[in-house]
């Protein structure tokens, strides 16, 4: 199997640092809103305010410049094609807080679970379904 290019390991990179970046709106969503909502609630709010600053950061630098159509439609299929990635990271959010105590008590291990659980997947369709190549 050969060895990725190093464009596509700095795509990565970014993408990476761009998740980092949602990893803290998502923190701070869930402990901003988890006393009023509940931990379940505050996580889908999270998975919605982290998505959408992601996309519009990945459309700004991770993939400058590549995917076509208005942004509103490339933002919609950003969170469609991103479903799978979805289920896996907020699936396993769910679980974490469902049956581990220190979970539930500190949501950023279960943030975290999520984010890695999800972020190949999601990386995967952000680079060949949402900000594809040209050509």
């Amino acid at each position: 199997m050969p060895l990725p290019s190093r464009a596509l390991i700095f795509e990565f990179l970014r993408f990476g640092t761009v998740g980092g970046i949602g990893f803290v709106v998502d923190n701070a969503t869930v402990y901003g809103t988890r006393a009023a909502i509940g931990l379940y609630w505050a996580g889908a709010a999270a998975y919605l305010t982290a998505a959408t600053t992601t996309w519009l950061i990945n459309r700004l630098w991770t993939f400058r410049g590549r995917g076509t159509g208005p942004m509103h439609k490339q933002w919609a299929l950003f969170l469609a094609v991103n479903l799978i990635g979805f289920v896996l990271n907020r699936g396993t959010y769910a679980i974490c807080v469902t049956f581990s105590a220190i979970a539930a008590a500190n949501p950023v291990l279960a943030i975290a679970a999520g984010t890695v659980a999800g972020m190949f997947v999601n990386f995967h369709f952000s680079r060949t379904v949402v900000f594809r190549a040209k050509g």
